[in-house]
């Protein structure tokens, strides 16, 4: 199993879109936001700004191309912007797609993530979970490579496969921009701490 290398991050799952209001998978899909959505990603931000003197301030994001995740990252970097004199580039890397539930996209979301992250069950179509996580491990650990505190906008599987590659239980769904500080437990191995924000 892959993990990633010990450099702490802020991590945001996407704002809701209607998909997510109705309970169906979207995999790579390329759903917009919502007005909720919208609204979820300039509080996130807000939140992140409020809590920079707990963890570290942002410097610059890392997205999904994904239109839910790269609009919730310009929502937040416009918000961030408009409180205080910042630069925040924003990136994307193809990488930090979400996974490709194959056959199951526009579906409702079943009871079958558990046979898939086991490797017992993959949709037809769909990317085995051990691919999804080194896919998303790699990607992380190039966006944390860099200089600052990046923020990583993404996904919820691909949470589940960072879960996995930080060596925690994956099937854990994270809320619809729920912002999130993670760093690596000190000293190694200890695991990695995740602090909800929001």
């Amino acid at each position: 199993m892959p993990s990633l290398a010990p450099r702490p991050f802020w991590y945001l799952r996407h704002g809701e879109t209607d998909w997510n209001a109705r309970g169906l998978s979207q995999g790579r899909s390329d759903i917009p936001l919502n007005a909720t959505g919208i609204a979820q990603a300039q509080r996130a931000a807000a939140t992140m700004a409020a809590h920079w003197a707990d963890h570290a301030p942002i410097t610059r994001i890392v997205s999904s191309p994904l239109i839910r995740a790269l609009r919730t990252a310009e929502i937040v970097a416009e918000t961030l912007l408009a409180r205080d004199d910042l630069s925040l580039p924003i990136s994307t890397d193809r990488d930090l797609q979400e996974v490709c539930f194959g056959v199951q996209e526009g579906q409702p979301m079943g009871d079958w993530y558990d046979s898939w992250i086991a490797g017992d069950y993959t949709p037809e179509g769909a990317e085995p979970f051990a691919d999804l996580v080194a896919r998303a491990a790699a990607a992380v650990d190039r966006a944390t490579a860099g200089e600052g505190t990046v923020l990583i906008v993404c996904h919820g599987a691909m949470f589940r496969a960072l879960r996995a590659a930080m060596g925690l239980p994956a099937n854990v769904r994270l809320p619809n921009a729920s912002p999130l500080w993670l760093r690596p437990g000190e000293p190694d191995p200890l695991p990695w701490q995740l602090v909800n924000v929001g």
